[in-house]
């Protein structure tokens, strides 16, 4: 018989497919994201369930008596709390390393995007602002052999010091709770302490993950820290930053610009004060969006589920359960 899972997001069809082959699916048909409540009641009976940052907590653990295996369709897991996970010994599972090299991508983007002014520009031409014989007014920022200081140097953040390295000729210094000399040596970068960094960058870039640890780490005197022309980069996770802190110090131009793609709450507030700042680039946190690598994220969503299921050891599991 068939193990039964839940689909708690929409999946391309060819991954459809193959679920139905290996299970009993149920699908969530809902327009918007499922929601904690609306997972709650649907979740049922289910074994498995694969889902995309809906909250996994005690209350839903407590729904799903027959629950197994959780399949996160994305890299971070900040979404599921691991306590009442561990202790019912349900497998969780995440997506990493297929979106290295696409959000490398985006935070590159973002770099460049914030150091040399181009949505600011691209208003000033639309709205009839650019006129000729300016010249300061539309100066940004050097990229290339800049100092990029990474805070967070995972597969990600690797991929971003190979672009950084190789294709801008930046120096490239970063800053992780473990020292990786054979990044040191492959990529030809330099560990520096935090404030260091912070403090010798012409651009700041955080790739950390969301931890009880890391939340709120990037505040007003990290800020204080950087140099008044650095840019802060951000495709991290938005809770790791004092949104207000950085609103102060790019108002106040304590910092010269920022590129956002996470926040603390998303959807962002359109009201919120950031997004009245000309010096901020700002996405819909979009750092894996593409057609290509959502394919893939979401194929090996479904292969974990399904081989966890039926047992296999070939899945993702989040690093908080390899050893347990």
């Amino acid at each position: 018989m068939k193990p039964s899972i839940y689909v708690a997001k929409k999946v391309p069809g060819e991954v459809a497919e193959y679920l139905e082959a290996h299970c009993e699916v149920r699908y969530w048909n809902g327009n918007e994201a499922i929601t904690k409540e609306q997972l709650i009641e649907e979740i049922g009976d289910a074994e498995g369930v694969l889902l995309s940052g809906t909250p996994v907590t005690s209350e839903v653990i407590a729904a799903a008596p027959r629950l197994r295996v959780i399949s996160n369709n994305a890299v971070g897991y900040n979404n599921l709390r691991l306590e009442p996970i561990i202790a019912r010994g349900i497998l969780a599972t995440h997506t990493p390393h297929v979106l290295d090299e696409t959000v490398a991508d985006l935070a590159f983007a973002l770099i460049l995007a914030a150091g040399r002014r181009v949505t600011e520009l691209h208003a000033w031409v639309r709205e009839g602002r650019w006129k000729k014989g300016q010249e300061e007014e539309l100066y940004g920022l050097d990229i290339h052999h800049a100092t990029l200081g990474i805070i967070g140097m995972g597969r990600i953040g690797e991929a971003i010091a190979r672009r950084a390295r190789f294709g801008f000729e930046m120096n490239v210094q970063y800053y992780n709770r473990n020292r990786k000399p054979d990044v040191e040596e492959k990529l030809g970068v330099t560990y520096v302490g935090l404030d260091e960094l912070l403090a010798t960058s012409d651009y700041v870039l955080l790739m950390l993950p969301l931890t009880p640890e890391t939340r709120g780490m990037i505040g007003a005197r990290e800020f204080g820290l950087m140099k008044q022309t650095a840019v802060f980069v951000n495709v991290a996770r938005g809770p790791i930053v004092d949104e207000s802190a950085l609103y102060d110090a790019l108002a106040q131009r304590t910092i010269y610009a920022a590129g956002l793609d996470v926040y603390a709450q998303e959807p962002i507030d359109p009201a919120h004060p950031l997004l009245t700042l000309p010096n901020v680039v700002t996405l819909p946190h979009i750092g894996s969006a593409t057609s290509a690598t959502r394919m893939e994220m979401a194929s090996l969503a479904a292969r974990n589920l399904v081989h966890a299921l039926q047992g296999k050891s070939d899945i993702a599991l989040i690093p908080e359960l390899r050893n347990v």
